[in-house]
């Protein structure tokens, strides 16, 4: 009957984890009718995309930790609640900086959902096996989430206003406040301190200036605000570092990265999310603009990459059973390096088979690392500082993320305007002029434009090949993950209030 209630828990731990997610995705199909709407303008529009993700990667850090202290329970039910009535806020907002606020306070909302669903997984779940399916199951709400994301979207704005994109969050947040406190375990480390508000500024400084930087690299023309934002933020990032190691009830335990496979599989989520992110920005962007999909079309399409994962990740547990957590982890990412060298060959006729074989086997092989990784990093400390543990790894997804769309967006810019001799800065800009000149100098600018393109996304894919290639490596290297105690997990039945 514990065993029942636990995965029934999970159940419910699902939910927001998958919707937070999709929201991060679901947006970016629905901007152009919402903002038509409320008559939202270019830098408007900006910060409704954006301002939801910087919350979310900003004060994951800050919430992971306040878990730990003041109950994981308590601040995931606390988040659910203000999800549910934010995303009603947002959906029915008059004007677009009314929804700038109410993304801005869902991305706050969103930030206690995932570090507590994780660390709540560590509590419920005493037996190893187990606990790597749950988290298995975890990860694939997370990446199945971010791939359904646009194609929900796609359907709802078909059938409903854009509002409804927001409204699909409410009936399911209900649910996890109704079933929570029944199915769902309270934790609380008994060594909390008080929350360092200096701790919460710095980190929450950093980590936002660090995101916004890597992003407006990919959008400025000149770099100067980017590369000031990047100095001011590994500036504060450094202060906050130092600030962690004099404390002794630190808002993040950097002590965990003196165990060297904790500190391993982060570098592995950070790097394989900005070889992902990157070819998914290259990817997304061929399919519209050289095979010339839809955005819809273009999405369905890009969909098996999230789902790849998220089959991935549903595997790994059987895999580990097979062989060791490592080896599986490094086989994935050795499929993940040859889906991306798939993507080199990628030209002419056979292009659309080849991409989506090659992204749908890239995705495949990263399912390994985000279940068992994640496993292992939470599995290598002790309960009390779980959510800490997780916080760590979802700002290691984020910035991964974002390092990824800015570095292999500004690589793959590179190659662009090498190939065009300077005279195009991208290919929207050349479709753009070629509506301008004769119809045979417009189809031949076209034309070249779009092998530039092919050219830089053939580049993405050898970078993300090498990625993949060494981080399988690492692994391999790594030595087996060590508890730095207690090794105990608490009992559930008495965790519960």
């Amino acid at each position: 009957m514990r065993v029942n209630r636990a995965w029934l828990g999970l159940v419910v731990l699902v939910l927001p984890t998958f919707l937070v997610a999709l929201d991060m995705t679901a947006l970016l199909l629905a901007l152009p009718q919402l903002s038509a709407g409320l008559g939202a303008t270019n830098v408007q529009q900006l910060w409704i995309s954006d301002s939801y993700g910087f919350l979310v990667a900003g004060l994951v850090i800050t919430m992971g930790t306040l878990g730990d202290r003041i109950g994981r329970r308590r601040l995931l039910m606390i988040g659910a609640a203000a999800f549910a009535v934010l995303s009603v806020v947002a959906a029915f907002s008059v004007n677009p900086l009314m929804l700038i606020v109410a993304r801005a306070l869902l991305g706050v909302a969103g930030a206690t959902l995932t570090p507590s669903t994780l660390a709540l997984i560590t509590n419920m779940f005493h037996d190893e096996r187990q606990r790597g399916q749950a988290i298995a199951i975890w990860a694939t709400s997370q990446f199945a989430g971010g791939a359904l994301g646009p194609v929900l979207a796609g359907f709802l704005l078909q059938h409903f206003w854009w509002g409804s994109v927001f409204l699909v969050a409410v009936p399911a947040m209900t649910l996890l406040l109704i079933a929570g406190p029944i199915l769902l375990p309270e934790f609380r480390s008994d060594r909390a301190g008080r929350l360092d508000p200096a701790s919460v500024g710095l980190s929450l400084v950093a980590v936002l200036s660090m995101v916004y930087g890597v992003k407006q690299l990919t959008v400025e023309s000149a770099p100067v605000v980017p590369a000031v934002a990047l100095v001011v933020g590994a500036t504060i990032g450094f202060l906050f570092v130092r600030r962690q190691l004099r404390l002794e009830t630190p808002l993040l335990d950097l002590r965990l990265l003196r165990n060297r496979p904790f500190t391993a599989v982060l570098i592995g989520l950070v790097f394989a999310g900005i070889a992902m992110a990157g070819t998914g920005l290259l990817v997304t962007q061929y399919l519209q603009s050289v095979l010339g999909f839809s955005p819809v079309v273009s999405a369905m399409l890009f969909a098996p990459m999230g789902l790849g994962v998220a089959v991935g990740t549903m595997a790994a547990p059987a895999l580990a059973r097979r062989m060791k957590q490592t080896t599986a982890i490094a086989g994935g990412l050795v499929g993940s390096a040859l889906g991306s060298l798939l993507l080199v060959g990628v030209d002419g006729a056979g292009a659309l088979p080849l991409v989506m074989i090659g992204i749908t086997v890239l995705a495949l092989g990263t399912g390994p690392l985000f279940a068992l990784g994640t496993g292992l990093i939470v599995g290598s400390v002790p309960p009390e500082r779980a959510g800490s543990a997780a916080a760590m790894s979802e700002t290691g997804n984020y910035l991964g993320g974002s390092l990824g769309f800015a570095l292999l967006g500004v690589v793959a810019g590179v190659v662009y305007r090498s190939r065009m001799g300077g005279t195009s800065d991208s290919l929207a800009d050349a479709v753009a002029a070629g509506r301008r000149l004769p119809a045979a100098q417009g189809a031949e600018l076209l034309h070249t434009a779009r092998e530039a393109f092919t050219a830089s996304l053939h580049v993405t894919g050898v970078v993300a090949t090498v990625i993949f290639a060494g981080l399988a490596v690492l692994i391999l290297t790594m030595r087996p993950a060590t508890r730095t105690a207690p090794a105990g997990l608490p009992d559930y039945e008495a965790t519960r209030s």
